[in-house]
């Protein structure tokens, strides 16, 4: 079927990206397009007419044919005779199933029934920032024929179902000379007979939408401000020092990842006199508030306030969103209700610095961020105009709680061990630290990459981000020399600004130089006791304050090695300093046990493929020690080992994996050696 696809799916798709790719027409996965065309029924040879449309989660800037689910026409408007009503109408979603066109592509969303009731070939449903202000405006239906005439139908608020998809189809039967409607409440949908034709008539509605409000507007329609945005340098300080306590906070029930957001369209909200009536309204459009909330938590102090002072009113006003969140809940939940998914906020504004946004992770934390924007921008538009309306409460918790949104979940891939954990890795540029970066990742952890070599760290941070929608999601670079406590403190900073804090530390950076005690300089003795004794204790120190702050436990496992155990010839100031870093695992498990924080240590012995400390000489001085080629070094190792295995750094990655993925949840204070067995490294 796939080359007897006609030529309106391939415009079908270009209309998508198209539409999709301005974030002005339809927010991230939200909306459909759709497309009707004759194909062969590959049973009869006859033609019959199907329908493609965007599936359930698909996104139109990134659809591609896979995500298009094929349905019969005939008999998806069949379903017009057996549909049971309103108070049915989760049953709907199960019968599209029967009118799947061979193996039907993607899952058939919930909005099917208004793309195929509709009669015409191509159908739009979007939901662009003008759209729903004037669907959410008081006077929506008055604004919607001033703005549009008879070319634009005002449909009243409705969930998405089948019996929207018969109110639409209705509109258009009766009004003929219209190209789409505004959905109150909701968004628009537009149609045509050509797939042009219906985008154009889609970005005719948005964009009369948009000069109406440009034109027609009050310019301050969130009032006077009352607080001026923080300067931009101490915003990010002041940012960076409450993003672990409001993610911990957030993370309450269930660990997330966070988001900041300090974009002119939210702080110049935020510095309004407005800004706590209309975030106590909510969001309207389903898509948003799903992603959203129902409402966001919001501080309600000057941005200078004292930083004490600001955290202590966060937790009070955490406490009451949730027991506010539990009663919306109470008010609304009937005995066929899903049970409560978390009373934790998913949006948290604060004057002068900005908005944190949170998700199981970094995409889905972002994702709600970018759709509470659009929240702001439709209630400017609703106030430029009118004033902002959105849904009523009980329809929102209809969608919020809706069995149909619960099977979605349901749907879902478990997530990774990983998942919605953030990890640092120092040296995470080449050898063990990249294997590491690699491994984490891998098991669903979005990662900083810290190195000196900020070009290598780049490498591997848009390696494990090459497969997502924005690398960033996944893993960025920090510039660190772990000898200074200001590029410490400022990578840690980083990695709070990019996830929203810190919850396992890889203390790996580390360098070696192979040379007697009579040959070793002072020098040689400092520079190695700064990069491990020293860099680790900053990188601990400066990753425990945010791991307090954040009151969720976590992890800071050293890189140590055999050396710290064994006694070997030529390397003095090397053992010296990895013993002190074991020494340092023993001393902060006692510290920090009480707050949940766990520190372990592994101690590997001859990783020399891949191995950045081994190609920089430390190899070549080992192998004249032990009177080797260099080339057969790694061998070397092997066969003086127990199980005469070489040790490669993926070996390393897996050790840290094992102590941090959640099967050795109650171990602190060991090292797990990873040499292949070398007995006289065996701890005692």
């Amino acid at each position: 079927m796939q080359a007897a696809r006609p030529q309106a799916v391939q415009e079908l798709l270009d209309r998508s990206h198209a539409l999709g790719a301005d974030p002005r027409n339809t927010n991230y996965a939200g909306g459909n397009t759709s497309a009707k065309a004759a194909a062969t029924d590959p049973v009869t040879g006859d033609d019959v007419e199907l329908m493609w449309v965007k599936g359930s989660g698909g996104d139109l800037g990134t659809l591609t044919a896979a995500g298009l689910a094929v349905l019969r026409i005939d008999r998806l408007r069949a379903l017009t005779g057996v549909y049971p009503g309103e108070e049915r109408e989760d049953e709907m979603v199960a019968a599209f199933d029967y009118c799947l066109h061979g193996k039907g592509g993607a899952a058939p969303s919930i909005d099917t029934a208004m793309h195929g009731l509709v009669d015409a070939a191509h159908v739009d449903h979007l939901h662009p920032d003008s759209g729903i202000a004037i669907a959410t405006a008081a006077d929506g239906p008055a604004l919607t024929e001033r703005i549009f005439g008879d070319r634009v139908v005002w449909v009243p608020w409705r969930r998405p179902g089948f019996q929207l998809g018969l109110d639409i189809s209705a509109v258009k039967a009766a009004n003929p000379q219209a190209v789409g409607c505004i959905l109150g409440g909701h968004g628009i949908t537009a149609w045509g007979a050509t797939s042009e034709e219906c985008r154009a008539n889609s970005l005719e509605i948005i964009r009369t939408a948009e000069r109406y409000i440009a034109e027609h507007g009050r310019s301050d329609p969130f009032g006077p401000v009352i607080h001026e945005p923080l300067p931009e340098e101490a915003r990010r300080r002041r940012a960076a020092e409450l993003f672990p306590v409001v993610r911990g906070l957030a993370s309450t029930d269930v660990r997330q990842v966070g988001h900041y957001t300090d974009s002119p369209e939210v702080l110049d909200f935020l510095a309004r006199a407005e800004h706590p009536r209309l975030a106590a309204l909510g969001t309207s459009c389903p898509d948003h508030f799903l992603r959203t909330k129902v409402a966001p938590l919001v501080l309600d102090l000057a941005p200078d306030a004292p930083l004490e002072e600001a955290v202590a009113r966060l937790r009070e006003l955490h406490a009451r969103y949730r027991e506010e969140y539990a009663a919306y809940y109470d008010r609304h939940a009937t005995p066929d209700s899903p049970p409560m998914r978390g009373a934790d906020p998913a949006i948290v504004l604060v004057p002068g610095v900005g908005m944190f946004s949170f998700g199981k992770d970094k995409q889905t934390a972002r994702v709600a961020g970018e759709f509470y924007v659009n929240a702001v921008n439709v209630m400017r538009g609703a106030e430029a105009l009118s004033s902002y309306q959105p849904i009523a409460e009980s329809e929102k918790f209809r969608i919020e709680y809706w069995e149909l949104e619960e099977a979605k979940l349901r749907r879902l891939p478990a997530p990774k061990p990983l998942a919605g954990r953030v990890a640092l890795i120092t040296g995470g540029g080449s050898g063990i630290g990249a294997a590491t970066a690699r491994k984490l990742a891998a098991e669903g952890a979005c990662v900083v990459v810290a190195d000196r070599d900020v070009a290598a760290a780049g490498k591997v941070a848009a390696e494990l981000g090459a497969k997502a929608l924005r690398a960033a999601d996944v893993a960025i670079a920090a510039e660190v020399d772990v000898t200074s406590e200001e590029q410490v403190a400022e990578a840690v900073r980083q990695a709070v600004l990019a996830f929203g804090g810190v919850d396992l530390v890889v203390n790996n950076a580390g360098l070696s130089l192979s040379r007697s005690l009579l040959e070793t300089t002072l020098a040689d003795w400092d520079l190695q006791h700064d990069v491990m004794a020293r860099g680790s204790f900053l990188v601990s120190r400066e990753s425990a304050r945010v791991l307090i702050d954040q009151a969720m436990g976590g992890d800071i496992v050293y890189i140590s090695s055999k050396n710290a155990v064994f006694a070997g010839p030529n390397n003095v100031a090397y053992g010296a300093a990895k013993a002190d870093q074991a020494h340092q695992v023993r001393l902060l498990a006692a510290e920090l046990g009480g707050h949940g924080i766990r520190v372990n240590g592994i101690n590997p012995d001859g990783v020399v493929r891949g191995s950045g400390i081994f190609a920089s000489g430390w190899g070549a001085n080992r192998a004249a020690v032990y009177g080797v080629e260099e080339e057969r070094l790694g061998e070397f190792y092997a066969q003086r080992t127990l199980l005469k295995r070489e040790v490669l750094p993926e070996h390393v990655a897996a050790a840290v994996f094992a102590l941090t993925g959640g099967e050795l949840s109650h171990t602190t204070g060991l090292h797990i050696p990873v040499d292949a067995g070398v007995a006289a490294a065996f701890l005692r």
